[in-house]
């Protein structure tokens, strides 16, 4: 190892550490005593959450420079973790992504991690070894509470103690977006302790937002924290250029990064940017090869081959199923479109597979009529209210009404102004060098105009009824009881029908799923390297999750607290991709 002094070197084998004490199991699903609340699924068009994550956002976007917590880690353990020497000279790994949303569907997919074994298709899959978390452990917004009650507790009641006989299994976390909306402080008090560090019977190692891990077979992980199209801080790279000295020239490498910038960057041709120079300064002067990049962030499975190369997406740990519809089938990675002028070399990348599939996500799109409203019931409510008064507005505009209706009255044009420019806003138009610029303009506007026609036809039928003529604040009331409610349905299922033709466009497809909070169709990887360095890939996918839970007081202290009351379900998402060993030639 090269002598430098800034960051040193240690090969973890794992601290010696005391068992927790596990507490009594739980009897009911009680919150008292499962020491959590379980979450239902979240509302992403509520009102509220809507500008809350918006301005978290934003504010992130605008300050998180100044708030990133990277540069700081330099100050933290700068180790990479040896897992490389086990038993039998394999390892197995789980991958899940996308985790901390409504309690059944995460936890139906903590309950098959935390099982000693899957058998699928009559073969006998272990639990991994080594648990992956890759990004958005925790939704809507990093807190010590969102994180207690959508992902420690659940994988706690999952694997409430360290299996007995065994090594006990390790948890590594990268952190996503969402992760990062508090600057990543939640994130490093939960995944980053120095002492007890431990998920239920999942120990934790790491000690920064990224790592790298050796494992058996000449393969190694490496984890890099890039958000926000950032660049990849100085203290980061120093880490894994320590880590990469201990690489050789036949090894491969699965790369774990926080979002698939392959995939984004058909339309953000510099949102691969960061991954590409991490892999041509970090990883290529070692002559390894990186042959699997996985990533969460997009809430579906979806693989892309080549000829060097696997990139695959597996964001269903729990989040909402975002369709695949609108995955491109083939990419080009690097694009040819970066301003980058050291890029890599451009390869082509065929999309070979997905889940759910194009047809079944189609066909989930259209179930936005009667999910859109049911799941975000304050959404609608807005709509209703903004219609109510666009409509009483236009109908004092077309009537003599009194002073006090007058005054009483919201100006017309406020109202217009307020609906167009927050339809704009949905359609979340990029920057003018983008190809798609005028296309999020023009559907934006032409959804705008459709609300305004809309609440002007509702004045039309509203000034054919003698209530208009009541004493006011007669009118105000029956708008407020009649048709308040009547007219934020039909406006809302005028939105759901924007959504089904914007994602037909490519615009708002996450809106149309995010909006519906699907909880079916879940995902996440067992992969097993054997002795020999041969990498095999298991993508399993969840049909159907669990929505009805039995407490398991008699279990025994490894079991789950919580059990499903019908069988759960897993399956096979394609056959198990194999990845050649280090001796085997280059690609």
């Amino acid at each position: 190892m090269t002598d430098d002094k800034s960051i040193p070197i240690v090969l973890r084998q794992g601290p010696a550490e005391s068992e927790p004490t596990v507490p009594d199991r739980p009897s009911s699903l009680d919150p008292q005593e499962l020491g959590f609340t379980p979450k239902g699924p979240i509302g992403w068009l509520a009102p509220l959450l809507l500008l809350s994550t918006g301005l978290r956002a934003l504010l992130a976007i605008l300050f998180g420079a100044y708030l990133d917590k990277r540069e700081l880690q330099n100050a933290l353990d700068g180790d990479f973790f040896d897992h490389s020497a086990t038993a039998d000279g394999d390892i197995w790994l789980d991958y899940v992504a996308d985790l901390g949303d409504g309690f059944d569907a995460t936890y139906s997919v903590a309950w098959l991690l935390a099982q000693p074994e899957l058998e699928i298709g009559g073969e006998r899959l272990p639990r991994g070894r080594l648990l992956l978390m890759g990004g958005d452990q925790v939704y809507p917004l990093a807190s010590g509470d969102g994180y207690e009650n959508r992902m420690k507790g659940p994988y706690r009641a999952a694997l409430p103690e360290a299996p007995a006989g065994v090594p006990r299994p390790t948890l590594f976390a990268l952190p996503g977006n969402h992760d990062w909306y508090d600057g990543l402080t939640a994130f490093l008090r939960l995944f980053a302790r120095r002492k007890d560090g431990h998920i239920g019977g999942w120990r934790t190692e790491q000690r920064r937002s990224y790592f790298a891990v050796k494992l058996p077979g000449d393969w190694w992980l490496f984890a890099v924290d890039e958000q926000f199209g950032a660049y990849i801080d100085d203290p980061q790279l120093l880490y894994f250029e320590k880590a990469a000295r201990e690489v050789g020239p036949d090894d491969r490498v699965i790369l774990m990064t926080p979002s698939p910038t392959w995939v984004k960057a058909v339309d953000e041709p510099e949102a691969y940017d960061a991954v590409d120079y991490f892999i041509r300064t970090i990883l290529a002067p070692t002559q390894a090869h990186v042959r699997v990049l996985v990533s969460g962030d997009l809430h579906h499975y979806a693989r892309y081959t080549g000829e060097d190369r696997e990139l695959i997406t597996c964001g269903g740990g729990g989040a909402y199923t975002l369709g695949t519809q609108g995955l491109p089938e083939e990419i080009t990675v690097p694009p040819r479109e970066t301003l980058t002028r050291s890029k890599s070399r451009s390869r082509a990348y065929g999309l070979v597979s997905r889940f759910p599939d194009a047809p079944t996500s189609r066909k989930l799109g259209w179930g936005v009529f009667h999910r859109l409203p049911r799941r975000n019931p304050g959404f609608a409510t807005m709509l209703g209210i903004l219609q109510t008064l666009t409509m009483l507005a236009m109908a004092g505009a077309a009537s003599e009404g009194g002073i006090i209706q007058r005054l009483f009255s919201i100006p017309l044009v406020l109202m217009l102004v307020l609906i167009m420019a927050a339809t704009i806003l949905f359609a979340k138009p990029p920057g003018a060098a983008s190809a798609k610029h005028a296309r999020h303009w023009i559907l934006g506007v032409s959804h705008g105009l459709a609300q305004i026609a809309l609440a002007a036809g509702g004045a039309w039928v509203w000034m054919q009824f003698p209530f208009r003529e009541w004493h006011w604040p007669g009118p105000l009331v029956v708008a407020a009881v009649v048709y308040g409610p009547l007219i934020a349905i039909v406006s809302t299922q005028l939105c759901a029908v924007y959504l089904l033709i914007a994602a037909g466009l490519g615009v708002n497809l996450n809106e149309l799923f995010a909006g519906q909070s699907i909880e079916d169709g879940k995902s996440f990887l067992r992969m097993h390297i054997k002795a020999d360095g041969t990498l095999t890939i298991h993508p399993l996918g969840v049909d159907q999750i669990c929505k009805k839970w039995v407490a398991d007081p008699a279990g025994g202290s490894q079991a789950p607290w919580v059990r499903p009351e019908t069988p759960l379900v897993v399956r096979r998402i394609e056959d198990p991709i194999v990845v050649a060993g280090p001796h085997a030639p280059r690609p």
